[in-house]
C-alpha cells in the first residue's frame, strides 16, 4: 500500500496499485498536481469550489480569526462573534424570510439534522405518528445514516440494512405518483419529503417543468415538511443564491453545506423557515438535544463570510445565470460524439455528460484526466460538469474543447 490514507468512494486496492492523484495547487477554475500537470477543475472539486481555487483572502481572514479565537463551543448559550455573522449573513439571502441557521460540519450532517428536525418537530406539535420521510429515486442526501437510509442510489444502500426506519421512495419525476403515494400512506402519517430541487450526485437531473411547485403545494396542503436539499444547488450554482428562490418554493428546512465556504472549511447549515423554528423556540420546547462540537466553529465561519462576500462583490450568481445558456449551448455540442447519449443541463453552472454505454463512463474520466479536464463518473454512467462560478466564457469553450479530446482519444 502506498501510504496510511483510506479514500472516500474509492476501490483502494486499484489505487494501491496505481497510486493516488495529488493535487498541490489550485488558481481560479485550475489546478496542478505534484508532476506539475495542469487540469481544468470541471467537478468543482465536489460541486463545492464556487468561488475558484487560490482565493487568499478567504485564508487570510481564517488566519485571523484563528489568531483570536480558533473556535469556541456553540451548545447552551456559548458562541463567537462570526458564528452569528454568518447566520445573520445566511438569513440575509435566504429564500424564506427571517429564517434561523444552524450549523453543522458538512452536507451530511445538515441531512440527518433537518430528518432530526422534521421528527422532532411533530413531536413537539403533539402529532408523533409523523415520522415517514418521503424522498425521490436517483437522489443523494449524503453518507450519515439518515441520508444512506434516503439514498435514491441503491449502491450506496446496499450492505447495510436498515439504518433508519419508515422511510419511503418515490420516482424523481413523477409529481402525481408523489401526491398518490403520500395519499396512500396519510398525511398523518408523514413527517417530510426530502428533495434536491436538481438532482446532482444521482446524474445532473433536472425534473420536468412545474415538478417542485406542483409537489410543494401537495406537501402545504397535507401538513408535511417540505425539505429542499441544496447542499449542491445552493449558494450561486443554479443562477440564483438558491434553487429555492429560482423555483418559488419557500421550503420549511433547506440543508446546504459546500458553496457555504467554497470548501475552505467543512461547514453546513440547516435553514429553518418561521414555521419550523417557532415551535423550537416556544417555552414549552425546552432543550433539544442535538448538536456537533464543530457546529458554528468559528474559523470555519470567518471563511463562511468571507466566501458569500466575495460572491456579493463579484456578483456570482448574477454571473451564472449569465452564462447559464451559453454554458448549455457549448456543453451540448458534445452529443455528436458516439459515446454520448445526452447531455443534461441548463440550470446554471451544471452538468451531465451521459454515457451512451453507462459501464464506460470511469474509463472515460480516466481519458478525460489525461488530456487535462479533472471530473467525476456518477450514478447511471454520467460524467460530472459543475466548474467554480467563477469560470469565464472563454473558459466553458477550452473545457468543453478539453472534454472532446478526452471522449475522443
Amino acid at each position: 500500500m502506498y501510504n496510511a490514507f483510506w479514500h472516500g468512494f474509492a476501490d483502494m486496492n486499484a489505487i494501491s496499485t496505481n497510486g493516488p492523484l495529488v493535487m498541490t495547487k489550485g488558481e481560479g477554475s485550475w489546478v496542478w498536481d505534484d508532476k506539475g500537470k495542469k487540469y481544468f477543475d470541471a467537478a468543482g472539486a465536489l460541486w463545492y469550489m464556487n468561488v475558484g481555487h487560490g482565493r487568499k483572502e478567504i485564508g487570510e481572514a481564517m488566519a485571523a480569526q484563528a489568531a483570536d479565537i480558533a473556535s469556541y463551543s456553540s451548545f447552551g448559550e456559548c458562541t463567537t462573534a462570526p458564528t452569528i455573522e454568518l447566520a445573520d449573513l445566511v438569513a440575509s439571502i435566504s429564500p424564506v424570510p427571517d429564517s434561523k441557521i444552524f450549523f453543522t460540519s458538512g452536507g451530511s450532517d445538515s441531512i440527518d439534522t433537518a430528518l432530526k428536525m422534521s421528527r422532532r418537530f411533530w413531536t413537539l406539535q403533539g402529532k408523533p405518528s409523523k415520522k415517514v420521510i418521503v424522498f425521490r429515486e436517483n437522489g443523494y442526501h449524503g453518507m450519515h445514516a439518515g441520508g444512506t437510509s434516503i439514498a435514491g442510489i441503491p449502491p450506496n444502500n446496499d450492505g447495510y440494512s436498515e439504518l433508519v426506519e419508515d422511510v419511503v421512495r418515490v420516482p424523481w419525476d413523477d409529481a402525481d405518483e408523489m401526491i398518490a403515494t403520500i395519499d396512500r400512506i396519510g398525511e398523518e402519517n408523514i413527517a417530510a419529503f426530502f428533495c434536491e430541487p436538481i438532482q446532482g450526485a444521482g446524474g445532473v437531473r433536472i425534473p420536468p417543468d412545474l415538478y417542485l411547485q406542483t409537489v410543494r403545494k401537495a406537501c402545504a396542503e397535507r401538513n408535511i415538511l417540505f425539505v429542499a436539499d441544496e447542499v449542491i444547488n445552493g449558494f450561486g450554482r443554479c443562477g440564483d443564491w438558491f434553487a429555492s428562490t429560482r423555483y418559488g418554493l419557500q421550503p420549511d428546512l433547506i440543508t446546504v453545506a459546500k458553496g457555504l465556504t467554497s470548501g475552505y472549511a467543512p461547514m453546513g447549515a440547516v435553514i429553518a423557515a418561521p414555521s419550523v423554528w417557532e415551535t423550537f423556540y416556544a417555552p414549552s420546547a425546552g432543550v433539544w438535544r442535538h448538536g456537533y462540537t464543530y457546529g458554528g466553529h468559528a474559523t470555519a465561519a470567518a471563511a463562511g463570510i468571507a466566501n458569500i462576500k466575495i460572491m456579493m462583490r463579484e456578483n456570482l450568481p448574477a454571473h451564472v445565470a449569465k452564462l447559464e445558456d451559453k454554458f448549455a449551448s457549448a456543453l451540448r455540442t458534445l452529443e455528436d460524439l458516439d459515446v454520448v447519449s445526452e447531455v443534461r443541463t441548463g440550470v446554471g453552472f451544471l452538468g451531465g455528460i451521459q454515457m451512451a454505454d453507462p459501464n464506460i463512463a470511469p474509463a472515460m474520466y480516466g481519458k478525460c484526466r489525461d488530456v487535462g479536464v479533472i471530473s467525476r463518473a456518477i450514478w447511471g454512467g454520467a460524467l460530472q460538469v459543475a466548474p467554480p462560478l467563477s469560470t469565464t466564457e472563454a473558459e466553458i469553450d477550452e473545457m468543453v474543447e478539453l472534454f472532446r479530446v478526452g471522449l475522443t482519444s
